[in-house]
Order: structure tokens, then sequence, then C-alpha cells
């Protein structure tokens, strides 16, 4: 039997569409949760959703491909943004929500065109002929269906199954309506295309060579300007032609029937006029519409006509497929059941469910032929469904793999075995962006590693998972060639593991030879990932590669600078162990679509090391409290590198953080303030781009009140349930429902919980519920309960660190009455050259330096009567600290001052030095210095170094004296100094600190 019967017969069998049965007096799940669906969320504000017709899970999406008047671009990444109301064409795919403009696929767009074609449409460069205007008001997206009337007057109705769709176009009566195939027109380009046009048979077919995801972005997307993959189709009509027509270039040839040719992959005068396609034009003079039927294929033409054979009947229209369509998503969507609730809070709950399962793609045939990433056919192996493409895994595995595999295991699974495939066909190496099949090295780090062990403790467990855990922990630890190129770097550099050596040398990704994005990022990435891998080793009994990668899951130790901004931060490190300057929490430097601001809470398998790294669970808890508020005490939504940014995924689990710091409450109110901020109905309902699905995912955990503790386990972190009552119903798991009998928008807290008819104290459910489902019964109410959830807290599953803080300097050197501390790990800039190469230095901006000369010695030196340890003074290295507000840390011990070796430049300089002390108290001191070139000091400081030149990058000496001074700061001996932190000044030097 054909797909459409199947489907239809499964709803009757199962009776899916119906509602479980409601407790009595209890709560009912909403039903015809279609509905509740708007394609059209997220198509502004920059979500990247498109509305068009596709399945769950859909190889083809029928959708417009908008215009701004340049055909080598489109409106909107993925092809559709609700603010370009002009189309060219109807794509036969899409992908959801991908960030990189103009997005990806957008293969083959048909265009419905009213009158004679009479020149090339590729010759029409700004699309003002072969396009059209629209009007929403003349739209209709819903699951499975699209439609809009064009203001040329025609229009278009499409409906789809997974691998074909069928379209009704329709005319103004009188003039000629053709169909535009615009073969070469994908969304980034193409290698090749062609198209074949058959009168006697009413057919159209031809195929495109492309790829090229990302291949306009600036940070690496030259190198991914390649092909990967070809789309087949082809498509039949119900009525004859009454002309047929192709084009290349700019040439039009009126009545041929083939042509081939491709764009290439460049944008602008570099593309504009190339390309090929054809058109097949109809008499609408008495017969004013047409239908259309096509089916697609990665494999080939035959496979194409196989899909449409097997999936559409002749005998199908539209409405049929569109209602058999509406009851697939009905099932799926039903996964998970929701009762109450005003619609609004509906519409946005059933839309992010419906963003969550367009991904993954289908990518097989029906008869499970697919095309691997080493560009050859293979087959489906035993017990798999479906081959899948599409993993966009930096963004999917923090929200996204893990939902799917918890409502979809079976699906899951498959999308493990998926990835295994085209890892196998790519030499062992598992992409981190995979378009269709294709690797395009997209974003950072290893997620494939936590995305299939966050599956697998899910329960998605039908995959070879012996042969996805070996060939990912050889990812790991083996070295490959390309994790030494620099090719598509930043932002799609070929090595998935770059540099590995190094990077288990040092035990962090250096900045200065990382081959990487960033090196911060990259060795949070990989923390992450190796925790994964070593906590899935231990579900599977191999001991010796957990004893091995655990340690590895601590390494975002080695980038966390505790001195960095006064508090504490990720920061990027080189080589040579010197931490990268300058440096500001709202850096990018080092990172990946982030800042260190967001970056630092990327640690969610030891959030308990991360508190103790800040100070303890209060002052991380504190910090939380900033990060996710304004000045003003508003909530930070976006736009702000210090603060939170719900818009893209690095820092997407930081709400949750709150549980792990005994302050459950706050994520509870985080969660829904953000939930109800900056998710809404409407176009411009998603935050930023919906990520395959990732931002979506979000959202349907926060209504139901839970999220992952970390992404590759299956422990679940509790906060508010925004509907009374949700059933989740696992394809071949055992069922959770979560019941909130008063939850609305006002009751966002926590006040109790039941889990089987016991009480529930702990802000998390353990991995038990995931495997033996259960009944979760929430006590919501309007005022905080500080008291639930506050002990027993998330357990995290990595050694504890045996020093707290990490990166402390070394131990002072005693030296009489003081303490020489070593500031040369935190120093940041050379200020200091030598009369063979003067151009080494420049301490004040504007090429000078001091002679090497006339300073001391590197090493333990009396100076002024006060003993220092001198930094190095030759070569490139950094040898004084600029006041930039950060931390710095002393040897704790009870001191009556301080002696600084300090200069400044660009005129006299004060800084307020707060010294903080071990019992909680803190001091502040004024450090007023006078400029390096003054005459003698102003501020009663002692000239200590005094030098009768100054070196300039351009390799003169102007032979002015110059001096670092020795300043006192006072403290207070009865207490226990720790470290000192000054206001901001980048004209305030430090050259060496002593303690006595």
């Amino acid at each position: 039997m054909r797909a459409l019967t199947i489907g239809l017969t499964a709803v009757l069998l199962t009776g899916v569409a119906v509602a479980p049965p409601a407790e009595a007096g209890g709560p009912r799940a909403v039903e015809d949760v279609t509905r509740f669906v708007d394609p059209l969320i997220g198509s502004a504000n920059g979500g990247n959703t498109y509305p068009g017709a596709v399945r769950p899970f859909g190889m083809i999406s029928w959708s417009p491909t908008s215009t701004r008047g340049d055909q080598t671009n489109t409106g909107a990444a993925n092809g559709y943004a609700h603010d370009a109301t002009r189309v060219r064409g109807f794509s036969l795919t899409h992908v959801n929500g991908a960030g990189c403009h103009p997005g990806a696929a957008g293969d083959v767009p048909i265009m419905p065109f009213v009158g004679d074609v009479t020149s090339s449409p590729t010759a029409d460069v700004r699309d003002e002929v072969y396009a059209s205007d629209f009007r929403h008001e003349d739209e209709s997206a819903t699951p499975g269906r699209y439609g809009v009337a064009l203001s040329s007057g025609a229009s278009a109705d499409l409906a789809v199954t997974t691998r074909a769709g069928i379209g009704d176009f329709a005319f103004p009566k009188g003039p000629n309506g053709s169909l535009l195939f615009r073969v070469s027109n994908s969304l980034n380009g193409s290698e090749d295309a062609e198209v074949t046009i058959d009168p006697a048979t009413r057919t159209v077919s031809g195929s495109v060579l492309t790829g090229a995801f990302c291949g306009r972005r600036a940070n690496g997307g030259a190198n991914n300007k390649k092909t990967y993959y070809r789309l087949y189709f082809t498509a039949s009509f119900d009525r004859a032609f009454a002309a047929t027509g192709t084009w290349v270039d700019r040439v039009l040839n009126a009545g041929a029937t083939t042509a081939h040719g491709g764009e290439g992959y460049e944008t602008g005068a570099a593309r504009a006029g190339r390309g090929s396609g054809g058109y097949v034009t109809f008499d609408t003079a008495s017969d004013d519409d047409v239908r259309m039927r096509v089916g697609i294929s990665y494999t080939g033409a035959e496979a194409a006509k196989r899909n449409l054979a097997e999936e559409i009947r002749p005998e199908d229209d539209v409405d049929a497929v569109a209602a058999d369509a509406v009851e697939e998503w009905e099932d799926k969507l039903r996964d998970v059941e929701v009762a109450g609730g005003a619609d609004d809070r509906l519409t946005t709950f059933y839309t992010a469910m419906y963003h969550t399962f367009l991904q993954p793609n289908v990518a097989s045939d029906v008869d499970g032929a697919y095309l691997g990433s080493d560009q050859r056919v293979h087959r489906l192996g035993r017990g798999q469904k479906a081959q899948y493409g599409n993993f966009s895994g930096w963004d999917q595995y923090r929200a996204h793999t893990q939902l799917l595999a918890l409502l979809e295991p079976r699906v899951a699974s498959d999308y493990a075995q998926s990835l295994l495939n085209l890892a196998n066909q790519h030499g062992g190496v598992w992409d981190r962006w995979v378009h269709v099949n294709g690797p395009t090295h997209v974003m950072t780090g290893d997620p494939s590693a936590p995305a299939l062990a966050g599956m697998y403790a899910m329960g998605a467990k039908d995959f070879d998972v012996r042969a996805a855990f070996d060939s990912l922990v050889r990812q790991a630890t083996t070295p490959h060639p390309d994790g030494l190129s620099d090719k598509g770097c930043p932002g799609q550099c070929e090595g998935q593991r770059p540099n590995l050596v190094e990077y288990l040398r040092l035990g962090y990704a250096p900045q200065d030879t990382c081959h990487c994005w960033g090196g911060a990022a990259e060795t949070l990435e990989d923390a992450t990932a190796d925790f994964a891998l070593a906590d899935w080793a231990g579900r599977l009994g191999r001991e010796d590669v957990r004893s091995a990668l655990l340690p590895r899951a601590s390494w975002w130790r080695n980038t966390f600078n505790p001195s960095a901004a006064g508090g504490g931060y990720q920061q990027a490190k080189n080589a040579d162990g010197t931490w990268v300057w300058p440096f500001t929490p709202s850096s990018d430097l080092g990172f990946a679509q982030g800042s260190s601001a967001t970056y630092t809470w990327m640690v969610q398998h030891d959030v308990s090391g991360l508190a103790a790294a800040m100070g303890g669970r209060d002052r991380a808890a504190a910090r939380l409290d900033d990060f996710f508020h304004k000045p003003d005490g508003s909530w930070a939504t976006g736009g702000d590198a210090l603060r939170y940014d719900p818009t893209n995924e690095p820092g997407i689990h930081v709400p949750w953080l709150y549980n792990a710091l005994g302050q459950p409450w706050k994520t509870q109110q985080t969660v829904r303030a953000m939930a109800s901020t900056v998710y809404r109905t409407g176009p411009a309902g998603l935050p930023g781009n919906d990520d395959l699905g990732t931002m979506s995912a979000w959202y349907v955990f926060a209504a139901l009140g839970i999220y992952p503790q970390t992404p590759s386990r299956a422990e679940l972190l509790l906060s508010s349930p925004m509907f009374p009552k949700a059933w989740i119903d696992r394809d071949g798991g055992k069922d959770i429902t979560i019941t909130a009998p008063n939850a609305s928008p006002e009751n966002v807290y926590v006040q109790g919980a039941r889990l089987d008819g016991r009480p529930q104290t702990r802000s998390w459910l353990s991995e038990g519920v995931v495997e033996r489902g259960g009944d979760l019964v929430v006590d919501v109410g309007a005022t905080p309960n500080t008291a639930w959830g506050a002990t027993d807290l998330p357990v995290d599953r990595v050694p504890a660190a045996t020093e707290p803080v990490p990166n402390l300097p070394a131990a002072c050197t005693p030296s009489g009455t003081s303490c020489a501390h070593d500031l040369r790990v935190q120093s940041d800039v050379d200020g200091v050259a030598t009369a063979e190469a003067k151009q080494q230095g420049n301490i004040d901006g504007k090429g000078w330096s001091f002679p090497a000369e006339q300073l001391p010695a590197p090493g333990p030196r009396t100076v002024a009567g006060v003993d220092y340890l001198v930094p190095e003074t030759a070569g490139t290295a950094r040898n004084f600290l600029t006041t930039r507000g950060q931390r710095t840390y002393l040897t704790p011990g009870r001191y009556a001052k301080l002696d600084l070796l300090a200069t400044a430049v660009n005129g006299d300089q004060q800084v307020d030095v707060a010294v903080s002390y071990t019992d909680g108290t803190t001091s502040t001191a004024r450090l007023a210095v006078t400029d390096w070139a003054a005459a003698g000091p102003k501020f009663g400081e002692d000239a200590a170094i005094t030098a009768t030149t100054r070196y300039n990058v351009n390799g003169t000496a102007d032979g002015r004296t110059v001096r670092v001074w020795h300043v006192v700061v006072p403290l207070d001996a009865t207490r226990t100094a720790a470290s000192l932190t000054t206001t901001a000044d980048q004209n305030l030097k430090v050259f060496a600190l002593s303690a006595g």
C-alpha cells in the first residue's frame, strides 16, 4: 500500500487523534492540536524558519524563495522572511532556522508566471520580471500545506508527503500561464544543473549539483564553496503543455526541451546571469489551473520517480494529501499532550513542537537507498528505518537531540546510526555540521559526542552503539592531519579535534596554535565532549576509556582565569601559558558566537567546581543575578555581551544553573521570564535562529518545567510547569506525566512536588524517571519557596578539584620581611625593548618602551630596598601588568603594606585599590602614580628605576629620562589579605609587587 493509505489507516487503528482520558474532574488534553501550529512563527526577528508544506522529518519541504532584487541572493536565510514579500519560486528543500545567510538548500525553485516567457529568467538578475509580490492576507500556512495568491494573479496551493508533493497552480484566464523550473538557482548557487521536458509524458525532470552551506560567510565560508550532493526531481502534470522552452545563462531557447548549466557559488556580478532552467506553458483561456505532482531523491532520477509513485497516487489531490499530513502531524505533536492554557500559549508550545520535528530530515528513498558522505549510493543496514541528514551539532546537542530522544527514541536511534554511517564514509571523521550528507565543518567543538551520549542516556539505543562509541573515542584521542589545517578558519575549521597533540600536551586549546575558531571555546566544548564520552564509557563497561577521559572533563579549569575582570572568567590562553590580552568579559576573542561572559557558564557537568572557582555558590548565584539583569533591574534579553543572550546557544542552559547553586526558585523565575519575554506568537515569536529546532526545543522543555542537567545524561532539572497537566508519550518508551493544578502565568514558583506519590524535595529528577516513567505532581504558587530544592543539589560526576580555584599564581618568594609575588602570568604588555630590537616593546600604545639594558636583570632582585621578582625584559616577553580592573591574587598573609614598582603613561594616573581579606572584609586605598617621563614625583613616590632614554618601534631612541616608581599601598596587618582589585586604567602599569 502507498504511504497515504498507510498513514490514514494508522490513525484509524491506533486512535492517535484521541486525547488521553481525563481523570474524574481533572484536566482534559487539548484536541486538534494542529490548529495551534503557526508555521509563520520565527519568520521574522532572525528566526529564519520557513512556512512551507512539510511532513515530520520530511525530505521535501515546499516553500517560497523570496527576493529583495538580487537573483544571486535571497530575502532571508533559508529563503523566507516575513518582510520580504516578493518571491521568485517555490523550492523543494529547506533547512529550518540555520543562521547562515542565505542558509542552505532551497533547491529547484518552481515559479508560476503569468504570460509568455520572452527572455531568459536568468537574465532577470534583479527579479523584476519573473517574480511576483504577494500579501500576507493572501497567504495560508498550516502543517503539511502552504498556499498563496500572488499579485500577478497566479496562485499556488501545495501539500506534501515525506518525499513528494502535489501542487495546484492557478492563473488568470486569458493569457498563457507558465511554470518556470529554475533548476540551478539553489540558495547558495550550484556547480551544475540540468532539466529535461517531455511533452509526450507531460513530465519535467532534472537535477541540481550543489551544496556550499555557509559559503558566503566571511569567517571561513570561502572554504565551503563546494559540492556534496545532487538533488533529482521528476514532475508530472494533469494536462498537456501548450509550449516549452529552456534557457542557459542569458539565452532563451523557445521550444527546446533540454538544458544544463550551473551558477557557481559566488555572488553578485560573479554569478549574475548564469544558470539554466526550463519552462512549460499552459493555455489558460478555458482552463486556468494545472496540477503538478513531484518526487525528489538524492540518489537518482529513477528513485525520484519511485518516491513519487509510492507516496502519491494518481487519484490523490491537494486536499487529500493535506488531510493526511494533518493526521500525521496530529499524531506526532501528540508526543506531548497538554491540558489547559490560553490559546496564545498553546500556539507557542505546539509551534515549538512542530519546529522540533522538522529535523532531522529523511535522506533515504522508499527502497532504503541514500547518498553517503563519500558521494556513493548506500542502502540502509538491518534494523535502520531511515537515513537522516542535517545535523547542526553545535546547536542541537544543547537541547534538540535530548528532546528528540526523549520523545522519539526510535527516530533518534536512526539519527545516531545515520551520523555513524556518514562518519564511516568520511574516513571516521564526525563532522560538527552535516548538511544532507555533506561535511561543512561549521562552528566548533565535537558535538557528536555529547549528542550521541545524550541520546543513548535518554533511551535511544537502537543503533550500533559500540561502533559509534569507539569511533568517537578515536576522534577524541587520535590526531588527524586536518587538525593542523587552517582551511575554513575561523568558523568552518576542517579539524574536528583541532591540533589534538597540542591539546593533549597542554590540557587546553592554545589560542595561538589551536587551528580553531577560539581556544577557550574549543577547550570548553572538548571538555563537554570528553565528559560525555567518559560517562558513556562507564555505561558500556569501558572503564579504561572512562578513566582516561574523565580527567579531561575538568580541563575547562585550564582556561579559567580567576584574576580576569575581578571575578574570574574563561579567557583565551597562548601555548606559552600566558593569557591573551587585552581582555574584557564582553570580548569574543577566543570564543565562537559568544562572549567570555556567556561561555564562562558552559560547564554543565561541573557546576559545583565552577562555583568553587568563583568563590562559592552564593558568589556564583550573585553573579548569575547580574548576568540575567540589566543595571536597572530589568531582564537581559540580548544585545549586551556582558549579559544573558537568549538568542544563541552557548548560554541557553544557564537559567537552570541556579538549581545546582541551591536557589532553584531563581531558575523558576528566570525560565518563566525568558519563556514569556522572548517567545511569543506572531512572526517574531522566536528569539533568534531556530537552528534546526534547538531554540524551539528549549521552549518545549521550559513549558514542561524540565531540562537536561547535562547534554549527555538523562537527569532532568525542575522548574515550574506552564500547563496544568502534560502527558509525555514516548514512542517505544515509558510515559511521563507532569501535573501542576495551579499552573498559570502568575504562579511561577514551585511550592513542593511529589513523584509517584512520594515527596520530591530535590530540584531534579534522576535518570530513572526517563528509564521507567513517572508521575510528577508540582504545586506552584505566586511567591518563591526558598526552602524547596535548596539542599540535596544536582550531582556533578567529575572528581572534585584538589584546588578549588584554578590558575592561582605560585606562592610568593619570602625574603626578609617581604614576600615577592610573581606577576608574569598576569602581565599583558611588553614595555621593554633592547637596543638591537627596539621594535619589540610598546608600553604606552604609541611605540615607546623602556631600555632593557637599564632595568634590573630578571629574577630575585632588591630594588629601592625591597625584594622583588623582576620579570624577563628581553625578547617579546610580557613584563608589565595593566590595571584593567582585574583581581590580582596574593599569597594569603598578614601584611602591613604592598610595595609596587609601577609607572604611568600618557599622563599621571590614579586608581582605587580594593584589598580583599579572607574574613570577607575589604579595605580601599588610592594608588596615584606619576607619568614615567615627568621631571619628578607628584604623589610622594620614590624613583626606583631611572632610565636615561626611551626606545621607539621605529628604531630610534629619544634620550628622554623615564622612571619606574616605588609606590606603597597600606594594608591592615591584623587581617589576612587575599587579593587586590583595581579600578580600570589602561595607562597605569605594574612592573613588580612585593608584600610585607
